[in-house]
Parts: structure tokens; sequence; C-alpha cells
């Protein structure tokens, strides 16, 4: 029976590569897809006890690319009810293993608005097209260079209900586009983050609110950059903290966005 439900579940746009239970109910998939001529490697999740269709989640990974951090989120994501699916925008085999290497591939697409924005909706077609997703109930969600991609994403005018930043960069070289924003934005940012200065808070807030966007700005007291992530370290004067609070009210935030988009 699991071979014929993977058999049905193929399709042209995306390459199923294997399927791993997770446990009793989480299926998990890598999937190989493609943006132009550059392979990407994605990682799905679902519940398979849920019959029928189901809100997707875009999860957008972090600037060491995906890995095993984004992968548990989908997998959380996918507990909730939801299909999950972490983007890969850097391509197939790149995965940075050093803050250096991170960096420059990073700086690429920070660089390349239009290249950050293809490849991460190349994801969201993935997303859309998969069988059990209900393709006008789908969000999407990043984190620290994520959380500046999906907000991209949103500006691009992909067809999402939102975007969640997780201490993600706010900025961006064409303000104007918020004005294609067809969902809405939540940023969950840390008060303390010294990534993300207070001048680019206050850009993204004129931003936001020039083009009309419904958007919400939640701000974390003594958290800093990658406040969600536990192998961030637990010293905020360097910058970068794990913050178990801050994680913790901004997962639920997420929750509470999604009923909103999804009701």
């Amino acid at each position: 029976m699991k071979h014929l439900l993977l058999s049905l579940l193929f399709t042209p746009l995306f390459t199923l590569i294997s399927s791993i239970p997770t446990h009793a109910e989480i299926r998990t998939q890598i999937i190989e897809y493609q943006q132009g001529d550059t392979i990407l490697e994605g990682y799905l999740a679902y519940d398979d006890e849920i019959e029928g269709k189901r809100p997707g989640v875009l999860v957008v990974h972090a600037w060491k690319g995906l890995g095993n951090y984004e992968k548990e989120r989908a997998k959380q994501l996918a507990e909730l009810g939801y299909v999950a699916f972490a983007a890969d925008i850097y391509g197939k085999g790149i995965r940075p293993q050093t803050n250096e290497e991170a960096g420059a591939q990073a700086t690429i697409y920070r660089s390349n608005r239009q290249l950050m924005r293809d490849r991460v909706n190349a994801g969201l077609q993935v997303l859309q097209q998969y069988p059990l997703t209900e393709a006008k109930k789908v969000a999407a969600i990043g984190y620290c260079f994520g959380g500046g991609t999906v907000l991209e994403l949103a500006r691009s005018g992909a067809p999402v209900a939102g975007v969640v930043s997780f201490h993600g960069n706010l900025d961006t070289p064409n303000p104007n586009d918020a004005q294609k924003i067809k969902g809405r934005v939540l940023v969950l940012h840390g008060a303390d983050d010294p990534y993300v200065p207070d001048e680019q808070v206050a850009a993204f807030k004129r931003e936001m609110s020039y083009a009309d966007v419904d958007w919400q700005l939640i701000m974390y007291g003594e958290a800093v950059h990658s406040f969600t992530d536990p192998n961030a370290g637990n010293n905020p004067s360097t910058g970068v903290a794990y913050n178990a609070e801050a994680d913790q009210r901004s997962w639920a935030a997420m929750n509470r966005f999604f009923a909103e988009i999804f009701q």
C-alpha cells in the first residue's frame, strides 16, 4: 500500500527520492525539483492519517542551507496538520559548513533578489502542486536568511495567504514591490537583534504601511538573532543566541496567525 501511495503522488514537476516514516503518522520525503537549470533538493512532511487535502506551509532555511533544523520544523508543522515543504534555495549538495561559506552563499541571493524570488517561488510551486496540498491555502515561514526570503516571496506577488519571518532581515532594494503583496505578513523579531538595526525595522514599517499591507510586527525583549535555534548558543552578547521564551512565544504567534489566514 505504501508503494502504491507513493506512485500515485508522483508528478512530472518533481522527483520523489525517498519516503521514510518518522513515527506512526508522519511521513517525510526528499524531493528533487528544478529552477532553471539548477537542481534543488527539498524535504516534505505530512501526516498520512489525515484524509484529504490540507493547507500547506513552505519552510525556508537559514544561511547554512537546508538542514536538520528546518526538517524538524517541517515535521512539527506536519504534526499540526499541514503539508510542510522545506525548500532548497542554494541547490542540491550546497550546504555551507562554516560561517564564511554561509555568508558567501547568502550574499549571492541577497545581492540578486530576483534570483532569490525565483528560487523560493520554485519551492512554492512544488508545495502547491503536491496532491495533498490545498493549493489556495498556502503560507511560508523562514528563519534568518529564510525570513528575508519569504518576505521577498510576498513582495514578488506570489499567491500565498501569509508569510512569517523569524528573526529575518527586513530590508529590500525595491520597497515599492510591497504593493504586490497578496496575503498577510507577520514578522517575529528579536528586539536586541544587532543584525537587523532599528533603521531597518523603521523602513520596513514604512514600507508595509505605505503599501497598505495587513502586517504585524512582534518584538521579543532580550532576544537577539537566531532566538529560535537551540544550536545558536546561550550568550546574547555575541548577537546570536537561543531564547526559549521567545522561541515558544513566536511559534504560538505563528499558530494564531495561521488560524486567521486559514480559517
